[in-house]
């Protein structure tokens, strides 16, 4: 009987795939920080010696057109929001855990129904080997990425 990957993981030589949910959701930008620091009061969101780690991505635009029992009330036209940007990190798969993030995500979003996607991955972490000489890490191509005000 062939293992399934996605439920399991797997080892190389220097990677484990590792298990665990990638949560996203949407926010207008002015949200997306008071959001993170409520899922963070949850969960470290740990990866290899680093904590805090999540993704943003570019802003953009959400399309919706409010219908009847909202509380602005229907409309006819299309909304179309400008500045919404999308948030993504990865969480163990303890449903104890993702309910808290769930709901923390809930209490401070401006939205009363916020756009939360859970889908189960496998995500990357490093066995640790030393290769603090490799030419192609960051470290070793002419200066750090992190700016002054970063």
């Amino acid at each position: 009987m062939p293992q399934n990957v996605l439920k399991t993981g797997f080892d190389t030589r220097p990677i484990t795939m590792e298990p665990l949910w990638l949560i996203a959701f949407q926010a207008p930008v002015e949200d997306v920080d008071r959001i993170f620091d409520e899922i963070i009061k949850v969960v470290p969101l740990r990866q290899g010696k680093t904590d805090r780690n999540a993704y943003r991505g570019a802003s953009g635009y959400e399309y919706y057109r409010p219908l009847e029992g909202t509380p602005t009330g229907a409309e006819t036209d299309t909304r179309r929001r400008p500045g919404v940007d999308e948030v993504r990190f990865f969480l163990p798969r303890d449903k104890g855990v993702l309910d808290q993030v769930i709901e923390a995500i809930y209490a401070v979003h401006s939205y009363y129904e916020p756009v939360i996607t859970v889908q189960e991955v496998l995500r990357s972490i490093c066995k640790g080997l030393d290769d603090q000489d490799n030419p192609h890490r960051w470290w070793n191509k002419g200066g750090d990425w992190k700016s002054p005000d970063a």
